[in-house]
This record gives structure tokens, sequence and C-alpha cells, in this order.
């Protein structure tokens, strides 16, 4: 297989994916604006910027947080090469690329994916059609993903495409859980207080988990429960567990496929070990901003050796 396609097969998962997650996490970042107003709104929508590391850059072109502002720019802002807009522009064009690797169903799922959120952001992004855009970047992002577990052989071009997805979605929900417990929690005097319980409650919505973990931890919402069910659960398909459970699956068919492994199966199969070999409490001694951070270094050096090893080419 050309590294030129496995390469595209790669990055167009991982811009799906990051629409998804970009679009939860503004979900969750507009119910809490609403049910919060004020400074805590503001803070709500710079943590959303910041989680996204799109501050800087916005902070360039605006000097508020209102939702409006906030919302228009990581969709489609025309200076932000990150928005939601950009990222299924990027999967199309390598959906084209790799238009004879993908089946029709794939290719039709993300055309017509493009095509309805080119018409919904056309315009600037207003309040009253936000919840209408933000499932409309969900479903279309889920509906290519079905049509990929649906329609595609279990060859190397599928495992490229759930290694692309799972490395994004462990780097999204790293990311989440960083910013809304070490970046916006003012102080530890607020731990147990509303305050605590709302962020925590906020980031199982931006990860899809709050029915599941709910369902689980009947009443239960504390930071080691949350953290142990958001990194450790391999029943969680959002959790850091899960996410390096399945590229290792994943990497192993590549593996197969090319007649033996290399520097990034090792060290897909050193983290996937080190994870599985934690407890929460482990994590908490360690420092659960520590943890992360750490987290996201070793995901992005897996992600540039998988490169490295297989020959992408841009």
């Amino acid at each position: 297989m050309l590294g030129r396609t496995a390469s595209g097969i790669f990055w167009m998962y991982r811009y799906l994916e990051r629409a998804e997650n970009t679009a939860r996490l503004l979900e969750a970042g507009h119910r809490m604006a609403l049910t919060r107003g004020g400074d805590a709104a503001t803070e709500e929508w710079r943590s959303i910027l910041t989680t996204l590391e799109l501050r800087k850059t916005y902070e360039k072109q605006f000097d508020d947080y209102s939702s409006a502002h906030v919302c228009d720019y990581v969709l489609r802002g025309k200076t932000n090469d990150q928005s939601v807009m950009r990222m299924f522009d990027l999967a199309r064009m390598n959906a084209r690329a790799c238009r004879t690797s993908i089946t029709a169903e794939v290719w039709e799922a993300i055309n017509e994916g493009w095509m309805t959120l080119r018409d919904l952001l056309a315009r600037p992004v207003r309040e009253i059609n936000l919840g209408g855009i933000l499932g409309a970047i969900r479903r279309e992002s889920t509906l290519a993903r079905g049509a990929t577990y649906g329609s595609m052989l279990r060859n190397e071009i599928y495992a490229f495409a759930r290694c692309g997805t799972f490395i994004e979605r462990a780097d999204n929900t790293a990311r989440i859980l960083d910013v809304k417990y070490y970046l916006l929690l003012p102080s530890l005097s607020y731990v147990g207080t509303a305050l605590d319980t709302g962020q925590w409650d906020n980031v199982l919505r931006s990860l899809s988990g709050e029915r599941a973990y709910r369902w689980l931890n009947a009443g239960r919402m504390d930071a080691r429960s949350i953290a142990d069910f958001v990194i450790l659960d391999p029943r969680f398909p959002r959790s850091l567990a899960f996410c390096y459970a399945s590229m290792r699956e994943h990497m192993d068919s590549l593996a197969q496929a090319h007649g033996g492994e290399g520097k990034a199966h090792e060290m897909m199969e050193l983290a996937n070990r080190a994870l599985g070999g934690k407890t929460v409490e482990d994590i908490f001694d360690q420092g659960l901003h520590q943890f992360l951070r750490g987290f996201i270094q070793s995901n992005a050096a897996i992600a540039s050796a998988i490169s490295d090893q297989y020959r992408f080419v841009d």
C-alpha cells in the first residue's frame, strides 16, 4: 500500500473524529454557559478555545468570549485553519484522493456530509441554529463511521482508518479531561462544591459519557470515579483504555499485513501495557495533570512513529 494512500486514509478519519469531538465540546460548553451565565460563561468559552488550542489565534481577532463569536470562529472562521468546516474539507480531499481505496458508501457519506455542512455553515452561526448545526456535524461523522464499519473490508485500509480514529479520540479525551480539571477549577476550596460537580458533569457531556457513567455509578460524582471511568474503563468507547486496546488490535492487523512489527508497534505495546498497569490511585499520586500531559505527548509520538514507519507522504 502506498504511503500517500495510507496517510490519506489515516488523516481522513482523524479529521472526521476531530470535527465530531469539536461539536460535542461546543454543545457541552453551550449548555454550561446557558445554565451559569456571566463570568462563568466566559470561562467556559475560554476553556473550549484552550482545549482546541485556538485561544491565541482567536484573541488576535476578538476581544470578548461571546458565544456567537466563539462558535462562529470554531465552526467556520475563515482565519481558523482548524475550523470544523476546514476539517470536513480536508476529510473530503483525502477521501477523493483515496477514492479507489474506500467503498462507494464511505465516499458518499463523506461527500454528502461535506455538502450538508457547507450549506449550513455558509452564513454566520447564530445561537438559534447552533443546536441544529452541532447535531448535523455529529450525525454526518457518525454516518461516515457507520459506512466504514458496514462496508469496508477488514484489511490494512480499515486498520489505518481505525488507527486514525482512535489516535485522535484518545488525544481529545485527554485534552478535555486536562483542561476541565486543571485549568478551570479555581482553587482546591471548590472541590466538592456545585461548581466542581458541574465541571465534572461537563467533562462527561463533552465525551458523551454522562448517561453511561451515571448508569454505572448511580449518584456518585467525584474526581476519582470520573477519572477512572474516562481513563481506565475498557467498556467506555471514548476512554483512553478503550482507544489504546483498539489501537493495539489494529496495529497487530497492520503488522500481519506488512509481515512484521516496527518502532510504532513497540511504542504502542509499551504505552498500552503502561496504561493497563495503572490504577486511578496511581494516576492521582502522580498528578492527574502530569499524567495527562505525558499521555498527550506519548500519543503524538505514536502517531508520528506510525507516519514514519509506513512512510506517509503529505
